[in-house]
């Protein structure tokens, strides 16, 4: 492996890996991604740690997981982005983006250590216009209600004008203005495509769906068992489907301008260029619809990863990874040192230089308040609260959580209460605020849904996840080994409680 100047991160948005021709799928054309995979090492073992999208964020550029200690949040007091490292090192970095939540509460800092930033406005929850262009009719929207976006849409003329290709054309002009003027650089482009709405104009929003009459269904109902419950019929589910497709083809057409701006300025030699994203989203397997509270099954837990790294020839890793890494290999890259928070990732560069085969023996995965999963090579342990969905903790000075635009905050997250104590994460002196509340409280709505119980799956001889071999001897090992894992990062121990583990004595 050569010697490493840059880097280059493009996170798509809710990037089905099973819907890429890299990954050997056929459904939707995806010849970009495909075109970057061809020089990459194509990561098959790669799964999400905590969801949704900054909780994501998070774990990609704080390097923690965050879904044991709260719902969604900032960067907090006791903890460093990346990029507060790369400013102290002297490394330019950019983040061009059209992602909403990065600029709301809950997201509004992960922004401020970046030596620049480019948002591009208009998409999905952002509130960019006060009116809505009176041309534009909207869509059906499954129960959402009116959305800022029905306000943004009308004023996109043309496909340059949506937010995605803005986004990423932005991208490739960043790199054509500034490579070889900075000693150093990371460039991040958060793109929330192919993240709903499913819009595109023509010929993306026909492409997959010809026969479609009528405004195109552009937003997904979340909701398990959409066509059992008359949610949604197959005709609609096929329609949303290839409405997706349509978008993930549109957005790979312009992730081709960012290679392009790659090849012009021949950053191949020295530049670490990384795809990922933050998770999947389900478009009818198991009659699941877009990120309701499910467990975590393959469609949105096992994610793509390609990095094209100078001097490295293409191939493919089977290593088990997953998104705290990237921290740990962007601070590798960089030289970062003396990081403040507790990390939970582990650095792939001995994966791209064939040092090594393997790096982690698990991934911890879920969305706080829902489900842990603990995840190892060809198996998954999903273990559901065991009686009561309490006690629930959460840990934050910067009390906040998805804005929503329909619930008031206080409805999102209640206030801490006059059972808050003071306490400290795992590896930080400094006091964070923790806040319990127990069986009966008025609780987050992330928690509030509907459980299925525990679940074992054995993925190499069942990759479909249909038979739950929970109950058996198995189990009981699976669970012995999540007690550990989560006592080995000083999970808090009411997810022992609300899980019905018992930590595992020194």
């Amino acid at each position: 492996m050569k010697p490493v100047r840059n880097v280059v991160l493009i996170l798509l948005d809710s990037l089905n890996r099973h819907m890429l021709g890299c990954y050997g799928a056929h459904e939707f054309a995806t010849p970009n991604i495909d075109r970057l995979a061809a020089r990459s090492t194509r990561f098959t073992q790669h799964y999400v740690g905590s969801l949704p999208c900054m909780p994501a964020r998070h774990d990609i550029l704080c390097g923690s997981l965050d879904f044991l200690w709260r719902p969604w949040g900032s960067v907090e007091i006791w903890e460093d982005a990346i990029t507060a490292h790369l400013r102290a090192a002297g490394v330019t970095s950019q983040l061009i983006t059209d992602h909403p939540h990065l600029f709301e509460t809950g997201g509004e800092n992960y922004h401020v250590d970046f030596t620049a930033w480019d948002y591009q406005r208009g998409h999905e929850g952002d509130a960019w216009r006060t009116r809505p262009d009176p041309s534009w009719a909207g869509a059906p929207s499954f129960g959402r209600g009116h959305m800022p976006y029905d306000n943004s849409r009308g004023w996109f003329r043309g496909e340059a004008d949506f937010p995605g290709p803005r986004t990423l054309a932005a991208g490739a002009r960043w790199i054509g203005e500034n490579a070889g003027h900075h000693s150093r650089f990371f460039l991040m482009i958060d793109e929330f495509d192919p993240h709903e709405p499913f819009d595109t104009p023509e010929p993306y929003a026909s492409l997959y769906d010809k026969e479609w009459e009528g405004p195109h269904l552009i937003w997904p109902p979340y909701v398990v068992g959409g066509q059992a419950r008359g949610v949604l019929t197959a005709r609609q589910g096929a329609q949303i489907r290839a409405s997706y497709g349509g978008k993930l083809t549109m957005i790979d057409n312009w992730l081709g301008r960012l290679l392009d701006a790659l090849d012009a300025e021949a950053l191949w030699d020295d530049t670490l260029v990384i795809l990922c994203t933050d998770h999947g989203h389900y478009l009818g397997e198991r009659d699941i619809w877009g990120k309701p509270g499910a467990p975590l099954y393959e469609p949105i837990a096992r994610i793509p990863l390609l990095i094209s790294a100078p001097g490295v020839k293409p191939g493919t890793s089977d290593a088990l990874t997953t998104s705290v890494d990237l921290f740990a290999t962007l601070a590798e890259v960089f030289g970062v040192t003396g990081v403040r928070q507790q990390i939970h990732g582990v650095s792939l560069l001995p994966l791209l230089r064939g040092e090594a085969v393997e790096v982690r023996s698990h991934v911890l995965a879920g969305v706080w308040g829902r489900e842990v999963h603990l995840i190892r090579k060809g198996s998954k342990y999903i273990r559901a609260p065991a009686a009561a969905n309490a006690p629930l903790s959460v840990y934050s000075n910067r009390w906040s959580t998805m804005p929503t635009h329909r619930l008031s905050r206080i409805e999102e997250m209640p206030l801490p209460d006059d059972r808050a104590t003071l306490e400290r994460m795992p590896g930080s002196p400094t006091p964070v605020l923790h806040q319990i509340w127990r069986a009966g409280d008025r609780i987050p709505f992330w928690a509030s849904r509907r459980f299925s119980g525990p679940a074992l799956y054995d993925l190499e001889a069942d990759p479909g996840e249909e038979t739950n071999l929970a109950g058996t001897e198995a189990e009981a090992k699976a669970a012995l080994e999540l007690a550990r894992a989560l006592q080995r990062i000083g999970a808090p121990e009411t997810q022992f409680e609300r899980l019905g583990l018992s930590p595992i004595p020194d």
